[in-house]
């Protein structure tokens, strides 16, 4: 990556950023420098998972788990991660880029509906766009995620006209989640071990349907 790209290099000295990260012009201008002159390498699968409160994103506990399990299932030069949600959607190796490690953010504490409902355009665009530009990147294509970051990744791949293969959790388990009724928010958490495992099985499955059953 090259050092001109916006605020490369000079993270530590940057402020950090507590308004509702889709609305500022750094997320704008970082969004356009991925879009417009970054180049991605190509990889057979891309797994989408959402941003964390915790920054650089692969820092956080619920990440790790993730990762973990998507490891344990795919061999590295299959799968490039790339992250979306509140900060737009940005490639894993660029976690660090400024303004994507300096800010904070929680979506789900916000019931303002204008902001909700504004967070679903923009960022539905954002993953329009990206799925534009990496249609021949990725072969296949599986995201994680729940609530409003779920629905912006599906219109955003209605928007592009870019299939994702495979969204988890399945509806149904979600479902569940929802009618136990025990958790802070309605749908849960990704870290959750009814997701996680769901998670993991269904990974397999994709992997032994179109690798055969090894890694």
């Amino acid at each position: 990556m090259a050092d001109d790209s916006p605020g490369y290099g000079n993270g530590d000295k940057m402020p950090i950023l507590t308004d509702p990260p889709f609305y500022l012009p750094e997320f704008e201008q970082s969004y356009r420098y991925i879009i417009d002159e970054y180049a991605i390498a190509p990889r057979d699968i891309a797994i989408f998972m959402p941003c964390a409160v915790r920054k650089p994103y692969s820092a956080s506990p619920s990440h790790q788990l993730i990762r973990m399990v998507i490891s344990q299932v795919f061999s590295e030069p299959q799968y490039h991660i790339v992250i979306f949600g509140t900060c737009g959607i940005v490639p894993q190796e660029l976690e660090e880029m400024y303004p994507y490690a300096h800010y904070k953010y929680m979506l789900g504490k916000c019931k303002d509906p204008k902001i909700l409902e504004d967070f679903l355009r923009i960022e539905t665009e954002r993953v329009a766009g990206y799925l534009e530009k990496t249609k021949d990147t990725y072969q296949y294509r599986i995201a994680y995620c729940i609530g409003l970051f779920r629905e912006a990744l599906i219109r955003g791949s209605e928007k592009s006209g870019v299939k994702i293969d495979l969204i988890l959790p399945t509806r149904d388990m979600i479902n569940k989640v929802i009618e136990e009724g025990d958790c802070v928010f309605e749908e849960g958490s990704l870290s959750m071990d009814e997701y996680l495992g769901e998670f993991t099985d269904e990974l397999i499955r994709f992997r032994n349907a179109h690798y055969g059953n090894s890694r």
